[in-house]
């Protein structure tokens, strides 16, 4: 492998906002491709360039084929689930192609557009009902959580009054921490699902899970199965990245008042803002692939059958791109920022999280103008290095 020393992914970040110390010596385009060594003492390769990263996302000579044996898993408890398909994430085209392009239509810019007033309403009432009880506050369970918990139930068609269930599984398919949690999980959304498709096969509604059941699974392009592993994984991803955006991104906020203060007067700041907290902050951190062909990048030869990791926070902080990349910049152009990935796999739903972001925030540093942390910055317990990054919990008041 290249002439780089091994490092070990993943690592735990010292500070929530920022990729782990021990990813530095891959970072200033010394080696954008380098050696790393997962849990099991197996060697992939680490990616950490942001035009590699950009590449290597869009080579279809690698695969995000969970199944097959190659498959770079970085937490044992994921490795021991990994004979179980994975629908969209996990396939590689055509069939890919054929499963985004049913789902598109409803994550499309001008769909989005269209849901803005009703994320507006979710919004102002989980705001009123802060005020309401008075501080302090958990800002994850009392809002960072419950916004996209709500807006993806309303687009789903999922009933709301079950998120209680549904974030509880979502939790141990993300965090385990044993494989045997990650398969109960599983197992209990199966479930859950099997009995809501059957529910709305009898009595519609007028959720996207409705209209794949009329136009896919009735008319037999989809099957029972494939349509509830979609829906899990359209409901996992779809409030699970987006809360811990929406804490991570208020915490962050508060610990860079400067930035903080251009964000409240310039409202015209807003779309960029949230891009640089995409870039900065990078939450989903790791994106698995495994080669099916030899690729030749960056001075080194990824073999076929090689496992390769790509590090968006690392990437995201590329200062070949990025001047000061340590360093928010609300103002900065990070447009191309690998934060949703790129290539066939781009987030389906980056609109969508784009939309609850540029609401959500601004809403509540409006509505909440003496926000604040109500315990010290460094008590504030964040999330290990092998699930997606955010903070458990945000004590503020106000």
């Amino acid at each position: 492998m290249a002439d780089a020393e091994t490092v070990s992914f993943p690592q735990n970040r010292t500070c929530p906002y920022h990729p782990p110390a021990g990813y530095r010596d891959t970072r200033q385009g010394r080696h954008p491709v380098a050696p790393a060594r997962l849990f099991d003492g197996r060697t992939v390769w680490l990616v950490t360039g942001h035009a590699e990263a950009r590449a290597l996302l869009a080579d279809q000579r690698l695969s995000s084929n969970r199944e097959n044996p190659e498959f770079p898993f970085f937490a044992e408890r994921l490795a021991a689930t990994a004979l179980r398909r994975v629908e969209l994430l996990g396939v590689d085209d055509p069939e890919h192609n054929t499963q985004r392009r049913m789902l598109i239509p409803r994550f499309t810019v001008r769909r989005t557009a269209a849901l803005r007033p009703r994320i507006q309403e979710i919004v102002d009432g989980l705001l009123d009902a802060m005020v309401t009880k008075g501080p302090p506050a958990d800002l994850v369970d009392a809002f960072a959580l419950p916004v996209p918990s709500m807006v993806i139930c309303a687009l789903l068609g999922v009933p709301y009054e079950d998120h209680l269930f549904f974030e509880a599984q979502s939790r141990k398919l993300l965090r385990g921490p044993a494989s045997s949690d990650v398969e109960a999980a599983r197992e209990a959304l199966d479930a859950y699902f099997r009995e809501l498709i059957a529910r709305k096969r009898a009595t519609p509604g007028d959720g996207l899970l409705d209209e794949l059941i009329a136009d896919q699974l009735e008319t037999g392009t989809l099957d029972e199965e494939q349509l509830v592993r979609l829906a899990e994984i359209l409901l996992v991803a779809g409030h699970e990245t987006t809360a811990n955006m929406i804490s991570l991104g208020t915490f962050t906020l508060l610990r860079h008042p400067d930035q903080l203060a251009r964000l409240r007067t310039s409202k015209d700041l807003v779309p960029s803002a949230v891009e640089e907290l995409l870039r900065f902050l990078s939450i989903a951190d790791g994106i698995s692939r495994v080669a099916v062909q030899d690729i030749e990048v960056a001075g080194v030869t990824i073999r076929a059958g090689d496992g390769v990791i790509l590090s968006t926070s690392t990437s995201n902080r590329d200062e070949s791109v990025y001047p000061s990349p340590d360093e928010l910049d609300l103002g900065r152009n990070a447009r191309n920022h690998v934060a949703f990935g790129f290539g066939i796999h781009q987030c389906l739903g980056q609109n969508l999280a784009r939309a609850e972001m540029e609401i959500a925030l601004p809403a509540l540093f409006d509505r909440l103008p003496g926000l604040r942390l109500a315990v010290p910055a460094e008590e504030v317990p964040f999330k290990p290095g092998d699930t997606i990054q955010g903070l458990f919990e945000l004590p503020v008041t106000w």
